[in-house]
């Protein structure tokens, strides 16, 4: 499997990231192609310490339960996300996109630039769950907008 952490795997998923354009629409879901990067930066920033999420105690159980299977799964259309992972308003789309390829870009230095094991839905994590996790998201929401 390719890996966030790989230099040349995580420039070919900006690559594709750069592809987005404002004509960029999407194959499934509501989300417009700018909401989509501001959805993946912030769920990407929960890596970094940088954002918080709040889930109670019965969807934190739900996350450990369910993360062997969704890590080693394609991610299913239309699931549901977190509220601090939702965006409604529009964005400039080429902020919105540089804000999500500096984001994602710093996992190539390595699984140190982690700093977060203990997700807030997922429990705790290794660095090969982070690895799976931040791949198949993007991957997913990439596909969900044709690239």
């Amino acid at each position: 499997m390719s890996s966030i952490f790989n230099k040349s795997d995580n420039d070919a998923k900006i690559a594709r990231i750069n592809s987005l354009t404002t004509e960029s629409k999407a194959l499934w879901g509501k989300m417009t192609v700018d909401q989509m990067c501001k959805h993946c930066t912030s769920a990407i920033n929960v890596a970094f310490d940088k954002q918080d999420v709040k889930v109670n105690f019965l969807m934190r159980f739900l996350g450990e339960t369910l993360k062997s299977k969704v890590f080693n799964s394609e991610f299913k259309k239309n699931s549901p996300t977190a509220k601090e992972f939702v965006f409604t308003n529009q964005y400039d789309l080429e902020i919105a996109k540089k804000e999500f390829i500096e984001s994602f870009s710093q996992f190539a230095r390595g699984p140190q630039t982690i700093k977060i094991i203990d997700h807030p839905f997922w429990g705790k994590m290794t660095y090969e769950n982070w690895d799976k996790l931040m791949w198949k998201h993007v991957d997913h929401h990439l596909k969900q907008f044709g690239v």
